[in-house]
């Protein structure tokens, strides 16, 4: 399967900006964008985040009048949270599905994880090295976040176990499905054999596109760039100038909707690269 670029990102006559690169990246803008933004997310993480965690060990997993559980609630408002505090204003487009529900994404980088718990809560399968990030690493865990160590026959099969556990218990999971983070330019292949769970305990599969920017034209600057890593990233996108964060949950695919996991994969890659060029 081929890798999709986006001509949505910059005309089609313009070059690309490399990755990690911004416009808006002078040193004193930047200046006041951290002046600001380091005290509310100390406030977050030594305030909010004790609180949360509080409240979280006390209701266990009551749930509201609807029958949402509340402690799912406080993880997505918190995550809502720290987007603000990084800039980003969030916008859901479509409807996620509740209960147990394969939800299958676009990956730009780790914000990804954030902005997902921000509309829907959901465990979560990333690479086993996330446990060692700071502060992303622990909240990921206390998130449901399943770890996998890549490259790990063994371990994919762990991960399968587990995610078809929550399914047929009426739980949702989320991958993401190319692996990787690709630069924020392009969608890679989607590997099959996650899919296997969603075949197995027989839920629909709902593709997540997740755009950053206005019609997704930040892509790129979100993504790591050439030798980023983590904390890099993180520093560098809490200095970023405000913008649009959007969580597209597309049309689902019910069971038997596809014959296979190939196919579901190809469609749900299909349905998710038609969402980031419309």
């Amino acid at each position: 399967m081929a890798v999709v670029g986006f001509g949505m990102i910059t005309p089609m006559n313009a070059p690309h900006p490399p990755a990690g690169a911004t416009a808006h990246g002078a040193p004193l803008a930047r200046g006041f964008r951290y002046a600001w933004r380091l005290p509310m997310l100390a406030w977050h993480l030594l305030v909010d985040l004790p609180l949360v965690l509080l409240a979280i060990t006390v209701m266990g997993g009551r749930t509201d009048s609807d029958g949402r559980r509340l402690d799912h609630r406080l993880i997505r408002s918190w995550s809502a949270g720290l987007m603000r505090v990084f800039g980003f204003r969030m916008r859901q487009f479509g409807t996620p599905l509740a209960g147990g529900v394969m939800f299958v994404a676009n990956h730009v980088s780790w914000i990804d994880i954030v902005a997902l718990h921000s509309q829907r809560m959901m465990g979560l399968v990333a690479k086993r090295e996330i446990q060692g990030w700071p502060l992303i690493g622990w909240m990921a865990g206390r998130a449901e976040t399943i770890f996998h160590a890549r490259g790990s026959t063994e371990s994919l099969g762990g991960v399968l176990h587990e995610m078809l556990a929550r399914l047929r218990n009426g739980r949702a999971v989320g991958v993401f499905p190319e692996g990787g983070t690709r630069g924020g330019g392009e969608i890679g292949p989607f590997h099959a054999r996650i899919f296997l769970a969603s075949v197995e305990a027989g839920v629909p599969v709902q593709p997540v596109a997740l755009r950053y920017g206005e019609g997704g034209d930040a892509q790129r600057v979100v993504a790591f760039a050439k030798g980023e890593h983590f904390l890099g990233n993180f520093v560098r996108l809490l200095g970023e100038p405000g913008r649009i964060a959007e969580v597209h949950f597309l049309e689902p695919i019910a069971p038997g909707q596809a014959e296979g996991r190939r196919r579901i994969a190809e469609l749900a890659r299909e349905r998710i690269v038609t969402a980031m060029t419309r």
